[in-house]
């Protein structure tokens, strides 16, 4: 019970901070629960990262309940699911509850766009340490920047399987050559964790439970107004691969008879400018679905989109796991890190660097960020402090500070 309490701790706080989206949160949790806690190795978690790559919905999310899971069993597993999301649920939730007055607040709109920023800092030091974890040979390196490079010149999510696909199948034809000397070592050490598994066997309850309410959903959709907000977002969150710029599409398609467009744009904008996962944005849509009862609304939508890709964490975890120890396996894996690091790179520029940096003074405090947390290891929490203070003070008394600053010049 201590693990489980601290595994919601640890990811409650980050829940409150974690901006800029799935590629922001993977630099995150690299930095919280590889870097300093030592939860799990590198080469753990990428593996994680790589098997969320293949599995539908919340890529961050299940990455997230994974790392719960291996730390403190199943519970451990759904703490972290509610430490991480906890936090933007209560904002939506509140936004679809109540006038959206903090949407024209200076320091409110300051505070985002310094946090925004930070994602930009953080997801540069997430590349550059994946790089140097996952991109030690030729092929790998040149797979990452090739993989970089098609995703800024086609970017779609169709674009984003197929590459991956592509990258594992070559991963696994070059392990008969090269098997990386770093994976072996890890893997050794993570004998005891493989060997506490399932040799290879995907748990199949979970699985079952993911089949049977997909196929329920279908059949009862249309019985009550609860069952049907379950239903649209269970099928949003089973068919959905990537973030939640992706599902974004499916659940307008889905909601069009019932919500307006500008209510969904409302929910739309208000989920990029919140912490955690953006499959949240379910909380502020099924409150404005059930206007007879909003909490119950938020809830049953927000568990509806996240459980099916939870259930097929559990599902697959240990199996995972336990091929990654398999020489051609681990050459896929291989190639799946260096594609997620050249992903990574093109979420660098679109959509982190491009939403955030629209000026030379946002371009300074990135730098000055950067050389902070790479080079002087400054406290994540206190860069969080520092940007939202500092982009705050910006947004209030730029003008001011502009004027103050042309007659010094003069």
């Amino acid at each position: 019970m201590k693990q489980v309490v601290e595994v919601f701790w640890r990811f409650l706080m980050l829940g409150c901070i974690s901006f800029g989206g799935p590629a922001a949160h993977i630099g995150y949790f690299k930095a919280a629960f590889v870097d300093r806690y030592k939860w799990l190795d590198e080469h753990n978690y990428a593996q994680l990262i790589s098997l969320s790559q293949f599995l539908p919905g919340p890529g961050s999310s299940q990455i997230g309940f994974a790392i719960g899971l291996q730390r403190a069993g199943i519970w451990g597993g759904i703490a972290a699911f509610l430490g991480f999301t906890l936090p933007s649920f209560i904002l939506l939730y509140l936004l679809a509850t109540f006038d959206a007055s903090l949407s024209n607040n200076l320091w409110f709109i300051g505070a985002i766009h310094g946090l925004k920023l930070l994602a930009v800092v953080v997801v540069a030091d997430a590349v550059l340490s994946m790089a140097k974890a996952f991109c030690q040979t030729k092929w790998t390196i040149m797979l990452a920047i090739l993989t970089s490079v098609v995703l800024l010149i086609i970017p779609s999510m169709l674009t984003q399987v197929a590459v991956l696909l592509l990258a594992a199948c070559f991963g696994w034809l070059m392990s008969k050559k090269n098997v990386s000397k770093s994976n072996v070592s890890t893997n050794e050490k993570s004998s005891e964790l493989i060997n506490n598994m399932a040799a290879g066997q995907v748990n199949k309850l979970p699985l079952f439970l993911f089949i049977l309410l997909f196929f329920s959903v279908i059949v009862t959709a249309n019985e009550n107004s609860i069952v049907s907000i379950f239903s649209d977002f269970y099928q949003a969150g089973s068919l959905v691969f990537g973030g939640g710029h992706v599902v974004l599409p499916l659940l307008q398609q889905l909601l069009a008879d019932v919500m307006s467009a500008e209510q969904f744009l409302l929910g739309y904008a208000a989920a990029q400018a919140v912490p955690g996962p953006m499959f949240t944005l379910a909380a502020f849509l099924g409150a404005h679905l059930s206007p007879e009862s909003l909490l119950l609304g938020a809830t049953v939508a927000t568990i509806a989109i996240f459980l099916p890709g939870l259930l097929l964490v559990s599902s697959f975890a240990g199996a995972w796991q336990y091929w990654a120890a398999k020489p051609k396996v681990a050459g896929a894996i291989a190639g799946i890190n260096a594609a997620v690091v050249g992903l990574l790179l093109s979420a660098l520029y679109q959509p982190v660097f491009v939403s955030a940096v629209v000026s030379p003074l946002d371009m300074a405090l990135v730098i000055l960020g950067f050389a902070a947390l790479r080079v002087m290891k400054i406290p994540i929490v206190l860069l969080v402090a520092s940007f939202v203070i500092i982009a705050g003070i910006l947004q209030v008394y730029g003008d001011l500070l502009s004027v103050y600053a042309g007659i010094l010049c003069l």
